[in-house]
Formats: structure tokens, C-alpha cells, sequence
């Protein structure tokens, strides 16, 4: 295929905190890239999903969710966001029939400055009616005027193939920038990390989630099974106690739930090491958060 026939690009999906960009970009990939739970910043990181076909490859890119930070965590998620918005060559926004249409309006006003395509996707149209969609429908309009609007619903992939065939449409003509087998910018060790932060996600609540980062400090793949040594950083002490639970129970549970996620994603037997830490200041120290990957 000839540079001058192929068509690829950047398109990143951008919006606030669940709305469902990762799920959505999970069904255009073709493979779960990205970690879902249904608690806010889930995603932390930007994480590409490449998809190549014979005449075209798109790069995806999910991000946190758009917020006001509080600390240089969230700081840092957001430079994600807006690095996002500035290397893209389409954009996808993501909102929902649910969240309130003028939320984080001088971000929607940024969006409205682009000289990109927009596409805008209202998610969720499964928990509404016809009505109320064109009604929301119509007041998006006014907001983005320039943008394309897709209702859809990830959760029943509806409508998702007509967004994909819009984007490549409007992918610009250029190079390959990756290999045809290359799915993801992103390590095994860092997949690892991820599967173990959903898991905590999952199995506890209120603020631990958000006050946990996972390490990976071992990665080892052998012929038979992969080796691997994980640190679960907490804020406080007090955190350290609920993570590792009564007897060491909740641990036990997030590392068997990890484990099983993890053999089914390397495909081969894991064994896997949790230890838990405390780090008081690892969400302020911009020293850490670079070694943890938040660059």
C-alpha cells in the first residue's frame, strides 16, 4: 500500500469521569486495553490502542477524565488530557445521557477553538428514551456546533461501527507508524499494574482506591510461569490496615482475583507477590509520580 493511498492518524478520546471512554475504546480496539470500574479515575494514564487494517491505522488514545485537581496526581492526569487535545487529529468527546450537559464548560469552550474534526458521543442512550435523546441531541448542538453527534451505547456496542467508519474517513492520508501486530504502546508490566489497581478498585472503597498506586517491582516470565513481585503504595497507615484486611483476607482476595486476570491475559500461569507500603507523600512528590510514570 502506498504512503499516498494509506490513511492513519491520532484520535483521542477525551471527556469527563464515567462517561465510558474506556469501555469505548476497548470496542474499537477489539481488546481491553483499558481497566472499567464504576468508580471516578479509573484511568489514570493515556493509553494508545492501535488498530491496523489494510489500508489504515488508527491510534487511539484514552485519557483520565477531565477534572479540577486537587493534587499533583491529578495535575499530572490531566496534562494527559490536554497533551491529548493537542497532538490529535480527530477527537472523540464522550459524554452521557446522564451527566449534566454544561459540566467543565471552559473545557467544551477549548474543544470549540480545535482545528479538528470533533465527533461527539452521547453514551448510554440505552437508559433514556427517543424524546429525551433528541432533546439532548439538540441542546449538544449548541454546544459543540461544529461536532458530529453519535448516540450510541458501549455497554451494547450500538452504533460504535458507524463512529469507526466516520473516523476513517476523516483520518488524513500518511505513514504506518506502527508495526501491523503492534496493539498498544504499553509494557506487560504495566498491563500487570493495571489488572491489580482494578482489583482494588473493586474491592474496597470510599477514598482507598484513589489513595493506592501499584509498583511492579518483579516481572520474570519463564517457560511455564511468569513471576511476578508487586508493591501496593498507600497514603496512610490506617489504608495499609484496610488493604491488607482482617487476617490478611481482602489481600488475599485482591491478589487471587489479579492473578486469575493476569493468567488469562499473559496466557500462562502467574504467580503473584503483594506487598503493601506506605508512602505519605507519593501523591504530591512530582519525583515519585515520575517514577511511577506520570510524566
Amino acid at each position: 500500500m502506498e504512503e499516498n493511498n494509506f490513511k492513519s492518524g491520532f484520535v483521542n478520546i477525551v471527556g469527563n469521569p464515567n462517561v465510558g471512554k474506556s469501555t469505548i475504546m476497548n470496542v474499537l480496539v477489539g481488546e481491553q486495553l483499558s481497566i472499567i470500574t464504576a468508580k471516578a479515575q479509573t484511568t489514570r494514564h493515556r493509553i494508545l490502542g492501535i488498530v491496523t487494517e489494510n489500508d489504515s491505522q488508527i491510534v487511539f488514545s484514552d485519557t483520565p477524565g477531565v477534572l479540577t485537581p486537587n493534587y499533583k496526581l491529578q495535575e499530572s492526569m490531566m496534562k494527559f488530557v490536554y497533551a491529548a487535545i493537542g497532538d490529535a487529529d480527530i477527537i472523540v468527546y464522550v459524554t452521557d445521557v446522564v451527566e449534566k450537559s454544561d459540566k467543565n464548560r471552559d473545557f467544551l469552550e477549548r474543544l470549540n477553538r480545535l482545528n479538528v474534526p470533533v465527533l461527539l458521543l452521547i453514551n448510554k442512550i440505552d437508559l433514556t428514551n427517543p424524546e429525551e435523546l433528541d432533546l439532548l441531541v439538540e441542546k449538544w448542538k449548541t454546544i459543540l456546533p461544529s461536532a458530529t453527534i453519535f448516540p450510541i451505547s458501549a455497554l451494547l456496542k450500538f452504533n460504535l461501527d458507524n463512529v469507526k467508519r466516520k473516523i476513517i474517513e476523516l483520518l488524513p492520508y500518511g505513514p504506518k507508524y506502527y508495526d501491523n501486530d503492534t496493539l498498544t504502546d504499553r509494557s506487560l508490566r504495566f498491563f500487570a499494574s493495571e489488572i491489580i489497581r482494578e482489583k482494588i478498585l473493586l474491592n474496597y472503597q470510599k477514598e482507598i482506591p484513589y489513595s493506592t498506586e501499584v509498583v511492579i517491582e518483579e516481572f520474570k516470565e519463564g517457560e511455564n510461569i511468569t513471576h511476578i513481585e508487586a508493591i501496593i503504595y498507600v497514603a496512610r497507615d490506617s489504608q495499609k490496615g484496610i488493604i491488607i484486611g482482617k487476617q490478611g483476607k481482602l489481600l488475599k482476595k485482591t491478589g487471587t482475583d489479579a492473578r486469575k486476570n493476569l493468567e488469562t491475559f499473559l496466557q500462562t500461569k502467574v504467580y503473584l507477590g503483594l506487598q503493601v507500603k506506605v508512602d505519605p507523600d507519593w501523591r504530591n512528590n512530582p519525583n515519585k509520580l515520575k517514577n511511577f510514570g506520570y510524566e
